[in-house]
């Protein structure tokens, strides 16, 4: 998982990445491709 400023661009690399946020913090999901996962603040 990465932990990035930015999450728009993440979610522009693959077609089924999710913005989802938990508990304060903004995650980027992906349920096909395992590696698109990212974690703001």
């Amino acid at each position: 998982m990465k932990v990035r400023n930015s999450l728009r661009s993440l979610k522009q690399r693959h077609r089924d990445c999710q913005i989802v946020r938990r508990k304060g913090r903004i995650y980027v999901i992906n349920k096909t491709q395992k590696k698109y996962k990212a974690r703001q603040g």
